[in-house]
């Protein structure tokens, strides 16, 4: 079972908030760099095993950088995802473009940065070549539509809008060959937040059986292949988390029939998760401003699905600490609510917890993914700060909170 603990108590979150007014974010810096050597750990046994954080998840370069510093890459789907890589010093092949549906400016700044350029469509083939240039290196996103199922958040593949289908993806790689590609890669991502490790191993041998018939029909080596994320995280304090061990294990069994001693060996297995790399220590800080009681109990926060969207948008759980009442008994049923105009900003809905007095501080787990990168502005609201705590025990701002300043910046005059 995992265990929803803190690396903060009530005391510090009261300090901190008396300089950062409360929502704001706070990422744990040490467990967030031993989670990422966990994973490479897991990965020994392939010598080119690289993780390209999904931008995506967090897109702050504060963040970026300390991944970098851990050993890894960046997975960008846009001109500003790969400007953050540049300001936290990721370059070259460290950056996997993966995007879809992909303006020209978008790609020129990709092959600029000498980023692996991921293709969605087969048509973008054309698209790249004439406003572009077809660079040395070339992935396709496949996707297997029917062959795999997908989740519930991702969706049926065959009813997703990226990737090839598998005869695109042969077709499109005898192209780009015959365009003078001399480097090839293959990447998919059939599935997000998902906690069954054989999915994973299945997703291996699919694209590792991939390869062969590539390289035995089409004469093509591939580098490597990118398995893509959608490794999930226990967002329920029943659920347990993913067995690393279990999918390296598999992938290894997997690799070792099919690739290990034939031409394709060595070949790289790379990764592109977000969410299990930064989410379980991401945590989203508020404090508890009203309660109603009518039809329901509602507690009322500061912060609303403007900060933290994925409760009301799939309706996800998030589990709630109370910040000193972690021991209490959780004997009061309520509705934990922003103040959006919409009844769907809710964090949690008949929840059990202990009895909240006004400016208590709760905390919201599993934030540190999809989370401050899915804010908005409806209602006016301003995105919060992002803090990250720091190994030493110090607190670090790495994105003030938006004031009512830049709400009004971009207008234009009356």
């Amino acid at each position: 079972m995992s265990t929803k603990s803190l690396p903060f108590d009530a005391a510090l979150i009261n300090e901190i908030s008396e300089k950062y007014p409360t929502p704001f974010y706070i990422y744990d810096e040490g467990a967030i760099r031993a989670n990422v050597r966990k994973l490479f750990k897991a990965f020994d046994w392939c010598p080119t095993f690289k993780e390209f954080y999904a931008v995506k998840a967090a897109p702050n370069p504060h963040l970026m950088k300390l991944l970098h510093e851990e050993g890894c890459g960046a997975d960008c789907s846009s001109l500003a995802e790969l400007l953050l890589c540049e300001q936290a010093g990721i370059t070259g092949e460290e950056i996997m473009f993966t995007s879809n549906n992909t303006l020209a400016h978008e790609y020129q700044k990709a092959k600029d940065f000498s980023a692996v350029i991921n293709l969605d469509d087969i048509s973008h083939i054309d698209y790249l070549k004439d406003n572009v240039g077809i660079p040395e290196l070339i992935c396709f996103r496949y996707n297997p539509g029917p062959l795999r199922t997908g989740n519930a958040i991702i969706g049926k593949p065959e009813e997703a809008k990226y990737g090839f289908t598998r005869e695109q993806l042969f077709e499109g790689f005898a192209k780009v060959r015959d365009l003078g590609v001399k480097r090839f890669g293959l990447h998919t991502m059939v599935a997000s937040n998902e906690l069954n490790p054989q999915f994973f191993v299945d997703t291996a041998e699919m694209l590792f059986t991939l390869a062969v018939e590539l390289h035995n029909e089409l004469g093509i080596r591939l580098e490597f292949v990118n398995l893509g994320g959608g490794m999930g995280i226990p967002y329920k304090p029943e659920e347990e988390p993913l067995d690393l061990d279990f999918i390296s294990a598999g992938m290894k069994k997997s690799y070792d029939a099919l690739i290990a001693g034939t031409p394709l060996d060595p070949l790289s297995i790379f990764l592109e998760n977000g969410r299990i790399i930064t989410g379980p220590y991401g945590y989203l800080v508020t404090e508890a401003i009203h309660r109603k009681e009518t039809y329901k109990n509602y507690l009322g926060v500061d912060a609303c699905m403007a900060n933290l969207m994925r409760p009301g948008m799939y309706g996800a759980y998030h589990h709630i600490t109370v910040l000193g009442k972690e021991n209490a008994e959780a004997d009061q049923v309520v509705d934990v609510v922003g103040s959006l105009c919409e009844n769907n900003d809710k964090f949690a809905i008949d929840r059990k917890l202990p009895k909240v007095d006004m400016g208590d501080k709760l905390v919201i787990h599993d934030a540190g993914a999809h989370g401050h990168s899915m804010g908005f502005q409806y209602n006016g609201k301003l995105r919060s700060a992002e803090l990250l705590l720091k190994e030493d025990g110090t607190v670090q701002l790495i994105r003030r909170a938006e004031t009512l300043e830049d709400y009004f910046s971009t207008l234009l005059p009356l």
